[in-house]
């Protein structure tokens, strides 16, 4: 009976951790499955931006997918805190979209337009308006979202696991999942390397590495991410700065992550030198004073993309009981709050949105292969 529980999670990063919370809070009787570590792959690596509007450009339900999200954030770090001890370091100091060049100024007005009009606050700025006073204002305007946040992410992930653990999941590190059990069309549950769960409700959250069970979901495209953090002796920039190649985000500690490469199809963890300078001379650009700062570390994460950017949200076709949240390239801490909800909901047999369940259905795949 040890080996009996209600749903199985594949995968410990952000979007498994947060799913096991939402359903041993539920009451049901969770088993999460990790091969390494909780939040060791994207979860640890990412930067932690909760920038819906620094990401989307124009109206899509995967953009009122991510408003949603963000918008769950701040209740969430308090609930975190409470039932994991967990701060997931929630900072909402806006965001700042960089442009140098004034055929560029339509596109930032458009997209002010269309986020206004979604109740999103956002304006265009000119240089000399721009609160950050350690910036240059060598570019021509910006895109100025007050509303922008970002979070620690593997605090996040971190705090979503002892969440789940504190309402009964069971957390299972280094336990590869070798196989999903099927029987007549339905899963009865997993194997691993070390022996045989059994559950009617399995969840595959693990990220480019779902890959491993491509045969229910089409291909993932991993996209390998270079990064590196700095400390400054001071505070430089409250808010998180974006540009073309590159983005700042100023965390706790007078650290800053600097971000991100985007290289498709390698899943190594080398970090380039070549890649280190570029990040670096576009952030020094926009922030000179960096030449000041220490190098912290410098890392990789690998995202996982999908083939039209949307993520696959929902259960496999023609087999029973068999689940997917996977694909949410680099918004997957961003998304993860609205995804676990909407993931648990639809394991319930609850109503969830039903545009939502067409654009992320597995379903969509017989229109992308075509």
């Amino acid at each position: 009976m040890n080996n009996l529980y209600d749903q199985i999670i594949v995968g410990g990063g952000v979007m498994g951790a947060s799913i096991a919370y939402q359903l041993s809070k539920r009451g049901y009787k969770v088993l999460l499955l990790e091969e390494n570590k909780i939040a060791a792959e994207a979860s640890s690596a990412a930067a932690g931006m909760l920038g819906v509007q620094m990401e989307f450009e124009q109206d899509s339900p995967l953009f009122q997918f991510a408003k949603e999200s963000r918008e769950l954030y701040p209740d969430l770090a308090e609930e975190l805190m409470q039932e994991s001890g967990m701060d997931i370091q929630l900072i909402e100091k806006g965001a700042l979209k960089l442009v140098y060049h004034q055929d560029e100024l339509d596109t930032l007005k458009r997209i002010a337009s269309f986020q206004t009009e979604q109740g999103a606050e956002a304006k265009v700025i000119s240089p000399g308006s721009i609160p950050e006073k350690e910036m240059t204002t060598d570019f021509y305007a910006a895109l100025y979202c007050p509303r922008e946040g970002q979070v620690s992410a593997p605090h996040v992930t971190k705090g979503f696991a002892k969440a789940a653990e504190h309402h009964g999941a069971v957390i299972m590190e280094q336990t590869k999942v070798d196989d999903i059990v099927i029987e007549n069309g339905k899963v009865t549950g997993v194997k691993t390397d070390k022996k045989t769960y059994t559950a009617d409700r399995i969840i595959i959250t693990c990220g480019f590495k779902s890959s491993h069970f491509s045969r229910y979901m089409q291909e993932l495209t991993p996209v390998k991410g270079e990064c590196l953090s700095v400390v400054t002796t001071k505070p430089l920039i409250q808010s998180t700065i974006f540009t073309e190649g590159c983005y700042l985000v100023p965390k706790r500690g007078n650290r800053i992550i600097i971000g991100a490469t985007s290289k498709p199809n390698q899943t190594d963890k080398e970090v380039k030198v070549a890649s280190i300078l570029h990040l670096l001379s576009r952030a020094k650009q926009i922030l000179p004073a960096l030449n000041q700062a220490t190098i912290e570390k410098v890392w990789a994460g690998i995202r996982p993309l999908t083939k039209d950017g949307f993520p696959y949200l929902g259960e496999v076709p023609d087999v029973s009981g068999l689940y997917v949240a996977t694909g949410h390239y680099r918004n997957g801490i961003l998304l993860a709050p609205k995804t676990a909800l909407f993931m648990a909901d639809m394991i319930e047999g609850k109503p969830v949105d039903p545009i939502y369940l067409d654009t992320f259905s597995l379903r969509r795949e017989s229109l992308l292969s075509v």
